[in-house]
């Protein structure tokens, strides 16, 4: 099934779902979900997967695990706070373990000694790649550092392995159009996880817009705005004090682990199991200081994280000089232009995507206005962006830009471009992610010539009637919200979908993966039988996220080509060719 495409009898049928816009409370959430994304159950036993990269992503992934479409059979990861958070969970808050609630959690079983009887345990994830068939592994699922994502998915497809792989897709667009060649040519799924492909709200929202009840869609605002500071960043989590002893929070670990010590010597009741696992969570959070030199944990001879293949690092500026050990390149990993991407990438990528999944959906409702014979659900392509973005808040503890905001260019579904530049038909998505203030969160609104529709938080959706200048528009939640104002009077909303348990597409996309995997084992052509962020859309989303960080480099604009979009074509916007015979797919 092709991105929002579906036959004119299921919109039909979805549309019974939907009463003014609202979904119907009588319909479960998960089944729901199954019907919009076009799949059933599976039949057999589940999916056998193998998990590479159990981190703060691979996590949220394994707690979303059906086990009846997906049994874990393996995973692997160099880190120790990563191996015991697998089986665990995040303790460390009720939020925390509810995104991240672990295998046993998972499989409901009582101890970890149970759980490795059913799952064997690597560290390097080659190795993990290379037993999978003797493990009965039938597909992986890549958590990887982003650096990683195309070594590991083109290695797992030769060995014959299904992938799906947490976004972006791959480091490059050359890394992404190797990726899926190699689907191509092994004939795998490869699927990228940008769940807003599998939530209801958004979904809903597809089919609010082909209807038309937005008319005319000219303007998308986005955001993604989060309260990280200095000491205070959930990308620079803190390290051991073994790893770099003049990190400003080098002694952060020690600190909590004794104070959640003497929590677990005063516990009583309920509360000392409680406080037991979140002292073995600060311990296992400890024992990543074996990384620094390499070192025995749990019986397992991990190595340095150097010997991984991560790299020490030197930066100076303003007369001052910041060092990085190999092991904090690892641990920061989304800090680094070798091994990350930054706010584009881990941010905007998903909201660039949800705004492009709108305008399909508007060329899809033009079209059908002008009775066109055009495929639909096809992804738009951008035609340009332009990017300001800076580091003013962090200092030289970190590549990775802490404000981007970027307006990007859309074809307008009329849009000739043999029309004078001054009056071709453009939609401009306007889009900011920063560190340092919290406030709005982050959702998008779209604007139309005839409503306006907001989706907050990915759980929250609002549709207002109207396309009057002097309305507000505003979508409420627990916190502050995106907003938008004016001096006119204040305008209710006609439909919308409540807060209320709304799946975020994590266990929905999982699934739908297994479901293509055992319908479709051979990856044949059929679009119904095929993951929706399947490599074609996927590349389309890293390109956009990708160029959108070189002219951020480059302080330019830039336009898009559109052999960029194409996979069978060799242009790329960093200008490496795609090379299959690329050292790093020699493993």
């Amino acid at each position: 099934m092709t991105d929002t495409q579906n036959t004119t009898a299921c919109e039909c049928s979805r549309r019974s779902f939907l009463k003014g816009g609202v979904l119907a409370a009588a319909v479960p959430a998960a089944a729901a979900a199954g019907f919009y994304a076009g799949y059933g159950l599976t039949h057999g036993h589940p999916v056998r997967v193998g998990v590479v990269g159990t981190g703060d992503e691979g996590q949220v992934l394994l707690g979303a695990v059906n086990p009846d479409y997906i049994e874990i059979k393996s995973i692997a990861d160099i880190r120790p706070y990563n191996q015991h958070r697998a089986f665990y969970g995040d303790v460390s808050s009720p939020a925390a373990l509810k995104a991240r609630r672990g295998l046993l959690s998972v499989y409901n079983w009582n101890t970890e000694s149970q759980a490795r009887k059913n799952i064997k345990v690597y560290t390097d994830y080659r190795e993990l790649i290379q037993n999978a068939k003797a493990d009965g592994i039938e597909a992986i699922i890549i958590g990887l550092p982003l650096h990683l994502h195309a070594p590991a998915a083109v290695y797992a497809m030769r060995q014959g392995l299904h992938v799906l792989t947490e976004k972006l897709m791959g480091h490059s667009v050359a890394n992404c159009k190797e990726m899926a060649r190699a689907a191509a040519e092994t004939h795998k799924h490869l699927a990228t996880g940008h769940q807003r492909h599998y939530n209801i709200l958004y979904q809903e929202a597809v089919d609010q817009i082909r209807r038309g009840l937005l008319g005319n869609i000219h303007y998308i605002r986005a955001q993604w705005h989060r309260n990280n500071a200095p000491g205070g960043d959930s990308w620079q989590m803190p390290m051991p004090k073994e790893i770099k002893p003049s990190d400003k929070q080098a002694e952060r670990l020690s600190r909590e682990l004794a104070a959640w010590e003497r929590e677990l010597n005063n516990a009583r009741g309920p509360a000392i199991e409680e406080w037991a696992k979140k002292v073995a969570l600060k311990k296992a959070q400890i024992a990543d200081l074996v990384l620094a030199s390499g070192g025995d944990y749990l019986g397992l001879n991990l190595k340095s994280a150097k010997d991984y293949g991560y790299e020490d690092g030197e930066f100076e500026g303003s007369g001052e000089k910041y060092e990085r050990p190999a092991a904090e390149e690892l641990l920061r990993w989304r800090l680094w232009r070798r091994t990350g991407g930054g706010l584009m990438v881990e941010l905007g990528s998903h909201q660039l995507d949800a705004a492009s999944i709108f305008l399909a959906a508007n060329r899809d409702y033009y079209l059908d206005r002008t009775n066109s014979a055009a495929p639909r659900g096809e992804k738009v392509h951008p035609l340009k962006v332009h990017v300001s973005a800076n580091r003013n808040i962090f200092g030289l503890d970190r590549e990775a830009n802490d404000h981007i905001t970027t307006l990007v260019e859309f074809p307008a579904p009329d849009y000739d471009e043999k029309t004078p530049a001054g009056r071709k038909r453009k939609i401009c998505v306007q889009y900011s992610t920063i560190n340092g203030n919290g406030f709005g969160g982050y959702g998008e609104i779209v604007y139309g010539t005839d409503g306006t529709l907001v989706l907050t938080t990915e759980s929250e959706s609002e549709l207002f009637r109207s396309g009057d200048s002097g309305s507000k528009v505003s979508a409420k939640s627990d916190a502050a919200s995106l907003d938008t104002q004016s001096s006119g009077p204040a305008q209710s909303a006609v439909g919308g979908a409540a807060k209320a348990e709304v799946s975020r597409g994590y266990a929905e996309e999982l699934e739908h993966w297994a479901w293509c995997i055992q319908e479709n084992p051979n990856n044949d052509a059929d679009p119904k039988l095929q993951p929706r962020c399947n490599p074609k859309v996927a590349l389309v989303d890293s390109v956009i996220a990708l160029v959108t960080n070189i002219a951020a480099d480059e302080g330019k604009s830039m336009e898009f080509k559109e052999e960029w979009f194409d996979v069978f074509k060799d242009d790329t916007p960093e200008g490496d060719k795609p090379d299959l015979n690329k050292a790093m797919y020699s493993v």
